[in-house]
């Protein structure tokens, strides 16, 4: 191969990424602000990083047999994507850039080394931010406020719900969206993922501990709110919300996530992957 003809490989690659990336920039900037400014979504910058760490440990070497059916989904990808940027759906056109990503590898490196790079490729969904999240945060808040309420109201306290309303002896309370454990449960579900692909062990057991996942941080949000209305009514609002508050979601974050590694004991998923170490 000529020198001539390498160079002008290398300048229709140049080009094709800039061309690229200017085209993908208005959708970079927007997941970049939400992950800057969206408190559901504050892991999301890390997401590709884990993505290339798995692709890169994936990718088939000396495997390469590129595939013109790669071109299909190229096309219908930059459709989608194009379509949704036009339109300012921005989380659309992330799914878009999504399929143009996998296009690109099929494309380039060809069916067998898309089907191994199928969970790096679909765990960039964990990174776009979804719009009905933030909206179901308010519903989940007083579900979780009302069941959290009857829970304490067994063990004895003196506790009156209205709504949003939470009276209390001694304080009278407003059961917000930051109650409503979501921002744990898409932070402990990404991470789930990422927990359960790593681990060896049958599907149906990696599934599980992924279905696992939404009870789990459910049960442990209800629990947190619970406790923070017994420390209110114990110790005072100061101490439930100004110490309290900001500690516990990490304490029950952690605990959840220890309950799912022992759920993975006790399907004998106890080890790591051999490909991915």
């Amino acid at each position: 191969m000529s020198t001539s003809f390498r160079r002008s490989n290398l300048l229709i690659y140049a080009l094709t990424v800039i061309v690229g990336a200017l085209v993908l920039l208005p959708t970079l900037r927007w997941l970049a602000n939400e992950w800057w400014s969206n408190d559901y979504y504050s892991h999301g910058v890390l997401v590709p990083l884990v993505s290339a760490f798995f692709a890169w440990r994936l990718l088939p070497r000396g495997e390469r047999r590129p595939s013109n059916l790669g071109l299909f989904l190229l096309v219908a990808a930059l459709a989608v994507y194009l379509i949704a940027l036009f339109q300012r759906a921005y989380f659309l056109a992330s799914f878009g850039m999504i399929g143009l990503f996998a296009g690109i590898v099929w494309y380039l490196w060809g069916g067998a080394a898309l089907r191994r790079l199928a969970f790096p490729l679909a765990f960039l969904i964990f990174m776009v931010p979804l719009p009905f999240v933030e909206a179901s945060s308010l519903p989940m808040a007083m579900f979780t406020g009302n069941l959290s309420s009857k829970a304490v109201q067994a063990l004895g306290m003196d506790v009156i719900v209205n709504g949003t309303a939470v009276t209390l002896p001694n304080a009278n309370l407003v059961v917000g969206a930051q109650c409503s454990g979501l921002r744990s449960i898409v932070a402990l579900f990404t991470l789930v993922a990422v927990f359960a692909y790593v681990i060896d062990g049958p599907w149906y057991s990696k599934l599980l501990i992924v279905l696992a996942a939404i009870p789990i941080a459910i049960l442990g949000n209800m629990f947190r709110v619970s406790s923070l209305l017994w420390v209110a009514d114990n110790w005072g609002v100061d101490a439930a919300f100004t110490y309290y508050h900001d500690y516990s979601g990490i304490i029950f974050f952690l605990i959840a996530f220890l309950c799912l590694i022992l759920l993975a004991w006790l399907l004998r998923s106890r080890n790591l992957r051999a490909d991915l170490l």
